[in-house]
């Protein structure tokens, strides 16, 4: 058996997209056929898998794999190119679209130059800063419902300063003088698996420009090193406002390319930028399990 996909990125990050509306069935074992498909050298290669799926709730519906195989509550990058393939599809017509998705309905719409669509622009919601909504854990003398601003992290060592946000998602914002000196192999998976993270957590290392621009990388949970994150440019902004080093409007340049966030005046995080598609392709789905 033979499973379609195709294959988008937002800013450098990618991913498969395997529709299954119109009655298509559920492959097997969801998080190997993520492992094997997202494989750099044994696989097609992607920072991730998301099914595309019929939904009673929104226009569609998205689940989102990371390479590891974990599923993930939410993706940012992921939800623009869903509403760009959806558009060009013919799942929904060019125009408003909400995605359900683990950390709630997502409203995207196209950002158009004349007929043709240049960006996609998505209605991320509000940042989640109590620490329970991370979640983070703590000493008994922090309170579950206080914000993490501006705090210290020790690491092999080291200490790092952070702020925590969730965009349904968790993301530990580092801030930093030189992102480009950040070796993000070495503190990544130390930050990810921290145990004040308790689930895990995207880590964003952040350099800020001017009040206007941050250059930001990142290594996302489950997936590594990727070119960019959708949410993790949401946080950073988030962490910079919060932190008085940026305006709530800014452009984040990423490894693979930049996309505008803004905090709107309401408390919503409002992302555009692009959403491309790579190619289309089939996988053959392995018998007796679905990973290496």
């Amino acid at each position: 058996m033979r499973l379609a996909f195709t294959k988008m990125h937002g800013v450098g990050n990618d991913y498969l997209f395997v529709d299954l509306t119109g009655g298509r069935p559920m492959p097997p074992d969801l998080p190997g056929l993520a492992r094997a498909m997202s494989h750099r050298r044994l696989g097609v290669g992607a920072d991730g898998l998301i099914l595309v799926l019929p939904s009673t709730a929104a226009d569609l519906h998205m689940r989102v794999f990371n390479a590891d195989g974990s599923e993930a509550e939410m993706c940012g990058n992921g939800v623009r190119c869903l509403a760009r393939l959806a558009w060009d599809r013919g799942l929904a017509p060019l125009g408003p679209l909400t995605v359900e998705t683990a950390a709630g309905k997502i409203k995207a719409e196209p950002v158009l130059e004349g007929n043709r669509l240049v960006a996609v622009r998505v209605d991320l919601g509000e940042p989640r800063l109590a620490r329970r909504d991370i979640p983070l854990a703590g000493s008994e003398e922090d309170r579950p419902d206080e914000p993490v601003i501006a705090r210290s992290l020790s690491v092999e060592g080291r200490t790092l300063g952070f702020t925590a946000v969730s965009m349904g998602n968790p993301h530990c914002v580092i801030a930093v003088d030189n992102v480009g000196a950040v070796d993000l192999e070495e503190l990544g998976p130390q930050v990810e698996r921290h145990p004040w993270f308790p689930r895990r957590t995207n880590v964003e290392f952040v350099q800020v420009i001017d009040r206007s621009r941050l250059r930001m990388r990142v290594w996302e949970r489950g997936s590594g090193v990727t070119s960019g994150s959708g949410t993790g440019a949401a946080a950073a902004l988030v962490a910079c406002v919060l932190e008085r080093r940026c305006d709530r409007r800014a452009r984040v340049l990423m490894d693979g390319g930049e996309l505008e966030v803004e905090w709107a005046a309401d408390g919503r995080i409002w992302q555009a930028g692009p959403a491309v598609e790579v190619f289309q392709g089939e996988f053959p789905l392995p018998e007796g399990g679905s990973g290496p």
